[in-house]
């Protein structure tokens, strides 16, 4: 599946920008990487999407860079990717031999909870994303919700990561802002185990990215199993054509707002950074290396083999992108704030 977020003239333009020659002359950053290991940090578990792109990552990235380092990837789940942000944050060294993968909340989590959040999101040096994704309320089917009018009538259970995820800021900003009925149930360490326990009817849904679902459970949609309600993004998802988007069934201007507000996750989508002041001549070829790579032919190959999407944005343009979400207005902040932390919380 391609999505329709990076189409035409951007596509080109980030072809042209990464067509130079490979990082052979690179020479700060081969005497960084020479001899020695780079770690992806994942602020989830291995088993879900995070877990499948930051290993494709790894993969295809370390014959890409100077020195030939090896790449592992290390998993430190904890309260939906904000344990792992804060470390990546004010912990990771800057020399290169470090790489995050943030939860594409980074922003969102940063925004509207400013203790917890030990960060600042526009200050990761990004190095691009390989997807971008929407993300989808799912139920079992034999909950009979089809609607959004039938979850503002009918009590469910939904699965939650823990608190700086999508998993438990969707459903909370649903219940705070549109008056639906969901208990969200935290704990659960990754997408994987969140989709287990609806299997086990711990639960009867959860909101993970579209690509969450179909890299492991597509049979659920072809047999019935499970179907979706809701998706949440800036545009439908192409494969999802039918399927509601949250921002055509918002009334209010406030429902508006915050729900345009939310919908910034699908832009950052599965994405690497380095901690914030890390050196120049470290960061930019790394950066170049990282966008060849989720251009080139093999990547896409190998994540199509995977029933993984690829939709890449540069570095360039998606740390413009989240420059301008960390400039939304102070009202919209707070009155999302407000709804999603306080009220969509206490409503579950």
């Amino acid at each position: 599946m391609t999505h329709s977020f990076l189409r035409g003239t951007a596509a080109l333009a980030l072809a042209a920008a990464i067509s130079a020659p490979a990082l052979a002359n690179d020479a700060a950053l081969e005497r960084a990487l020479k001899g020695k290991r780079v770690t992806i940090t994942v602020g989830f578990d291995a088993g879900g999407t995070y877990g499948l792109y930051s290993q494709l990552i790894a993969h295809h990235l370390q014959p890409l860079l100077p020195g030939k380092p090896t790449i592992v990837v290390q998993y430190m789940p904890g309260a939906g990717g904000i344990k792992a942000s804060n470390y990546a944050f004010n912990v990771m060294p800057k020399t290169g031999l470090n790489l995050f993968m943030p939860p594409d909340t980074v922003v969102i989590s940063n925004l509207l909870d400013p203790k917890s959040t030990r960060y600042k999101a526009d200050q990761f040096y990004y190095l691009g994303n390989t997807v971008q994704t929407n993300s989808v309320l799912v139920f079992r089917t034999d909950k009979n919700i089809n609607t959004l009018a039938d979850l503002q009538k009918t009590p469910v259970l939904v699965g939650s990561t823990g608190a700086g995820s999508q998993t438990f800021l969707v459903p909370a900003m649903l219940n705070g802002v549109f008056g639906t009925k969901m208990k969200i149930i935290q704990g659960y360490q990754g997408s994987q185990k969140t989709m287990l326990a609806m299997e086990q009817k711990e639960t009867d849904g959860a909101a993970l990215t579209w690509a969450s679902w179909t890299a492991t459970r597509g049979k659920w949609f072809e047999t019935g199993y499970a179907k979706p309600v809701l998706q949440l993004g800036v545009n439908k998802d192409p494969a999802l054509t039918n399927l509601p988007m949250l921002s055509d069934l918002a009334v209010t201007d406030e429902q508006k707002q915050i729900v345009r507000f939310m919908s910034s996750l699908g832009a950052i989508g599965r994405s690497l950074t380095l901690p914030p002041k890390t050196p120049v001549q470290i960061a930019d070829p790394m950066r170049a290396a990282f966008e060849k790579m989720a251009t080139g032919k093999a990547f896409k190959d190998d994540a199509n083999s995977r029933k993984l999407d690829v939709a890449p944005m540069g570095g360039a343009e998606l740390q413009k992108v989240v420059s301008e979400m960390m400039k939304v207005s102070p009202d919209v902040a707070k009155k999302a704030r407000e709804a999603i932390m306080v009220k969509g919380r206490k409503s579950s």
